[in-house]
């Protein structure tokens, strides 16, 4: 199981089991709560509700309790379609968009925390200030020398934009960077899958002339070397995406430079 980040000096405290709603299919949720301003340590809460009063996904629960139960439960949530990624956590161990994830596919209690070893906000909100910071560092657009055709868009073959299959689908919910065990213990240094799949987004696109800057700004023992593919990233992404094979195709890129 995923590990989550506890804020400092602190540790799980005994949490509170609000009363059950009444039903014939009764769920209960374990939820993380943590509230930086009160200077309390973090705590489990239980919520039991309703399923038949309840919509089908983890996100569905997540709003029933807020709204009905308990409003001070504080979370990420925007599109509800799997296409933001606002709502990344971690369910029964397992990274995940709340919005996308059944609760039929979840066994007995579901335990629910923030996304694995990052600084966490409140509650199911973490930190994402570095994650950004990271993906800043790869310069996420496209960079040319040559001056933009008059009057018209950079043109790209089919085959060229079939290249970008697998890639610009990221929603950013940063499931793989958090689950990656290279990136829990190296994230100051080491870019985790999310912004490396971005990377190679960018080195891929056939309109980008910036590939030797690019690579020259990846060829470090952190940055990019610290994957060792052990394929968490594929594992959980929501979106479907191999992470794990675009960083061996940027190290491809730089072998192949080298030889």
């Amino acid at each position: 199981m995923a590990e989550f980040r506890l804020p400092k000096n602190s540790r799980i405290r005994k949490g509170r089991a609000h009363p059950p709603e009444s039903g014939q299919r009764l769920k209960a949720f374990k939820v993380y709560r943590y509230d930086p301003d009160s200077g309390a340590n973090p705590r489990f809460d239980t919520y039991t509700i309703d399923l038949d009063k309840c919509g089908p996904m983890v996100l569905d629960a997540l709003i029933k309790i807020k709204n009905e139960i308990d409003p001070t439960l504080t979370f990420r949530r925007s599109c509800r379609e799997g296409i933001c990624g606002s709502c990344s956590m971690n369910m029964d161990g397992r990274n995940g968009l709340a919005c996308t994830t059944p609760i039929a596919d979840t066994k007995g209690e579901v335990q629910i925390t923030p996304l694995p070893h990052m600084e966490v906000v409140k509650d199911l909100v973490p930190d994402l200030t570095h994650a950004y910071a990271q993906y800043a560092l790869i310069q996420p657009w496209l960079k040319a020398a040559t001056p933009a055709p008059s009057g018209r868009e950079r043109l790209q073959s089919p085959a060229d934009r079939a290249k970008l299959d697998g890639l610009y689908e990221c929603i950013l919910c940063f499931c793989c960077s958090t689950s990656c065990p290279s990136y829990w213990w190296n994230q100051d240094r080491f870019l985790g899958p999310a912004v490396l799949l971005q990377a190679y987004r960018f080195l891929a696109d056939s309109r980008d002339e910036m590939t030797g800057e690019r690579l020259d700004q990846l060829e470090d023992p952190y940055r990019l070397y610290r994957c060792h593919t052990i394929m968490n990233c594929a594992n959980v992404c929501p979106k479907g995406l191999n992470p794990a094979k675009a960083i061996a195709e940027t190290k491809k890129l730089i072998a192949e430079r080298a030889a």
